[in-house]
């Protein structure tokens, strides 16, 4: 990289994304933060390294992950109460199952200027990749390890009206798709891994397809698993609209009870009058 001049940086927590994979995506924004500030904190100082030699870029590091103390918060805090710290995890967007949620809160408290810089993340890369519907998206994180657990996760999420995002590992990839295809059947599914990489992969089907699939060719690599949302639900039939109008003819006249079951089934009110006249007449 050449070297320029870089327009000195406020004191502040500066969170920056990172490539995700392909280096070339890193922003001309986040080279010239990560060149103006005084720190680095980082989850492995040897990968944010490679980045940081990439970019030509001399900045001390810090480690910061999942297992920094509360003594390493506050002194990573009052350092950027008087200088600039950036903040990136390995690669991607901090913060998004990544360290750095109680950096930003404990910062924040300490009325430190917070600055965050748009980036890669694999979570958007594979929702846009994937042709999933994405006017709706839920990101849910990594599932839980446990049979259980996973199978409860997603029973809670079975009813929410749009894409399910996840990170995924490999080996756990098809205990995710058995249990996806368990608690969410009938949806299409997507593994999109390795992203920005050489080898760059996203298949769609439904879950059992893909597990057939994995199994036979196991994956490598860092993986966003997507489920898509529940589709709309078949309507009811006559037998089910029988025992509706039969259940409101009960406690009321035909006319309220067509009413009452146009509303739950969104069938026609004239219609549904008409048959509950009938059912009343047996």
């Amino acid at each position: 990289m050449t070297a320029r001049m870089t327009q000195a940086l406020d004191p502040g927590l500066y969170i920056v994304a990172t490539p995700i994979g392909n280096l070339g995506d890193v922003t001309l924004r986040a080279i010239e933060t990560l060149r103006g500030v005084c720190v680095i904190a980082c989850e492995d100082t040897r990968v944010t390294g490679k980045l940081l030699r990439h970019l030509g870029i001399k900045v001390r590091m810090v480690r910061y992950d999942d297992h920094a103390s509360e003594a390493d918060r506050q002194r990573l805090v009052e350092t950027m109460q008087a200088e600039p710290v950036a903040l990136v995890s390995d690669a991607g967007t901090p913060l998004v199952s990544d360290p750095g949620y109680r950096l930003v809160r404990e910062a924040r408290a300490a009325g430190v200027a917070i600055t965050s810089l748009p980036g890669p993340s694999a979570a958007i890369v594979a929702l846009t990749l994937s042709g999933l519907p994405s006017d709706r998206f839920l990101f849910a994180g990594f599932l839980p390890g446990k049979a259980k657990a996973r199978a409860d996760a997603l029973a809670e999420l079975s009813g929410v009206p749009a894409t399910l995002v996840f990170y995924e590992t490999a080996p756990r990839l098809l205990d995710s798709l058995a249990a996806i295809g368990n608690a969410l059947p009938g949806r299409e599914v997507a593994v999109a891994r390795e992203l920005t990489k050489r080898f760059e992969e996203c298949r769609t089907g439904s879950a059992a397809e893909l597990a057939a699939h994995y199994a036979a060719h196991p994956a490598k690599g860092e993986i966003v698993l997507l489920v898509g949302p529940p589709g709309e639900a078949e309507p009811p039939g006559e037998a089910d609209v029988d025992a509706l109008l039969k259940a409101a003819l009960e406690k009321t006249k035909p006319s309220q009870a067509a009413a009452e079951v146009a509303r739950l089934t969104g069938l026609d009110r004239k219609t549904l009058y008409a048959r509950a006249l009938e059912l009343r007449e047996r």
